[in-house]
């Protein structure tokens, strides 16, 4: 017989009508999310300054190349990290050994004397998130057996922490890296991660036991080997991989093995829609449904393509071509703060993007979610706008004020809320519920791969050529808008093919 996992707040206490175990999910993801937006936002800095003051002295292609990389990755190894908290570990073990992973590899970052430990550094991170994040959000699931709005507005209470973490970590760290020195900064995320752990394992008691044992803990003996085998060749495969990378067997080319990785997301994409069109015995409706989802993972893919230049070629803008001295103060922006507005704009906007959905939805004039998603192309694609009005000055020798940054993220931020939390929400309803927790992986590795493709169009800015900067913005308006003006042509025939579901 299956084992049935703990309730929550078995001893029926709460805060402020949630469970005490919220407070200690709330601040592990948190400081998580503090130590991971805080190093990014000094990585592509650190990775183009110069030599003598730091940096590795990389041109701004191979950065972009790495950078890309490195975010993908993140969602990329969230597939296998649900599937060993499922399988082996369960959801509390993994997130605190993920956190004990990322911890290691900021160290790695702070202490990095060559490229080679350096970049195994960013790979630790991306295998400690990949076990952390998705499993720390379904622990916040489980706290809510009963579901229903008690379990939204938790999520709503944890996404608050989300953003917190990433409104403090960029200020936070590339603070100190101004001030004290890159690693100083890598070593500020890690303190940063210490923390969540810290306090996790003082307040884990709150869970009640939620998440301590596999969701597949019910298995056959047959099962549980199997998938212990699975995990141990895939560990093996990994140091061999990671030997082969950094044991100097081969050369490490970022830029070529980006390419390797957006054409492998592509495939399993690809693959996966045509099992569901194809093979999984889906009927004419079920069908029609996959089509709309298709539709919108091209869209996510768009989406994220321009709105992950923040981190890349925006802050390279900021760094290089925005006034950062405030006179009055005598005092110089690190670039790197520029990266704490989106969250923000996030904690200021996102009641009132859930208010308006709310008040459309009661006089029925609530937007499809194709509509949603192409507004939010529609706002990248405006930001950008702005970025092609301000390189119309940089091209002319000037440095604009940040003004420029802000207005861009901001429309960027509105992009966000009208397709991310829409889009997540719609697979959900538009797939058998059987395919869910595929799709939704699917769904990641649109993030994933909108990342690669925004590596790819940051490392086409030429620091050399300023002259070419407006038009290099311009076509990140076309490439997003363009898209978004396509789905906005295509809502009624995507609401017909999605047989009433919204």
């Amino acid at each position: 017989m299956k084992e049935q996992q703990p309730t929550a707040h078995q001893d029926g206490s709460t805060v402020l009508g949630h469970p005490p175990g919220l407070l200690t999910l709330f601040f592990t993801e948190m400081w998580e999310r503090l130590s991971y937006y805080g190093m990014r936002a000094i990585l592509i800095l650190f990775l183009v300054d110069q030599v003598s003051t730091g940096g590795f002295g990389l041109d701004d292609k191979k950065a972009a190349a790495i950078y890309g990389l490195y975010t993908a990755g993140v969602y990329l190894v969230a597939l296998p990290g649900g599937w060993v908290a499922d399988r082996l570990w369960g959801a509390q073990r993994a997130v605190w050994w993920g956190g004990v992973i990322i911890m290691l590899g900021h160290l790695l970052l702070a202490v990095a004397a060559t490229p080679e430990i350096f970049y195994l550094g960013l790979v630790t991170i991306v295998i400690g998130t990949g076990l952390l994040k998705p499993n720390v959000a379904t622990v916040v699931a489980d706290l809510y057996p009963e579901g229903g709005g008690r379990r939204d507005a938790g999520y709503t209470i944890f996404y608050f922490g989300i953003n917190l973490g990433g409104f403090m970590g960029p200020l936070l760290v590339a603070g100190l890296a101004k001030v004290y020195g890159w690693h100083v900064g890598f070593g500020a995320a890690a303190v940063g991660m210490a923390l969540g752990l810290v306090q996790f394992h003082f307040t884990k008691q709150f869970l009640h036991g939620i998440g301590l044992r596999p969701n597949a803990s019910g298995a056959s003996d047959a099962d549980r080997a199997k998938a212990k085998t699975m995990f141990y060749a895939g560990v093996a495969l990994l140091v061999v991989v990671l030997a082969v990378l950094f044991g100097g067997l081969l050369p490490f080319d970022p830029i070529a093995v980006r390419g390797y990785t957006a054409n492998l997301i592509l495939l399993m994409a690809i693959a996966f829609f045509a099992y569901l069109l194809f093979f999984a015995g889906l009927d004419s409706l079920e069908r029609k449904r996959v089509w709309v989802v298709i539709a919108l993972f091209i869209a996510s893919s768009i989406f994220w393509s321009g709105f992950e230049q923040a981190g890349s070629s925006l802050n390279l803008f900021a760094d290089r071509y925005t006034n950062l001295v405030i006179d009055a103060f005598a005092f110089t922006i690190p670039a790197g703060w520029f990266q704490s507005i989106n969250s923000l704009f996030i904690l200021i906007f996102a009641p009132v993007f859930a208010a308006l959905w709310t008040v459309l939805a009661n006089r029925n004039r609530d937007f499809t979610s194709p509509t949603k998603l192409a507004l939010g192309l529609l706002f990248v694609g405006a930001g950008f706008l702005v970025m092609a009005g301000a390189a119309g000055f940089v091209a002319q020798g000037q440095k604009v004020l940040p003004y420029w940054l802000i207005s861009t993220y901001l429309l960027h931020t509105f992009g966000e809320l009208c397709l991310s939390p829409v889009g997540m929400s719609a697979v959900t309803k538009l797939v058998p519920h059987r395919f869910v927790g595929q799709t939704m992986g699917i769904w990641y590795l649109s993030i994933s791969l909108g990342n690669l493709i925004a590596s790819l169009i940051a490392g086409e800015f030429d620091a050399t050529n300023l002259a070419a900067m407006p038009g290099q913005f311009m076509n990140i308006v076309w490439f997003v808008a363009i898209p978004g003006v396509i789905l906005l042509l295509l809502v009624k025939p995507l609401k017909k093919a999605a047989g009433g579901i919204q």
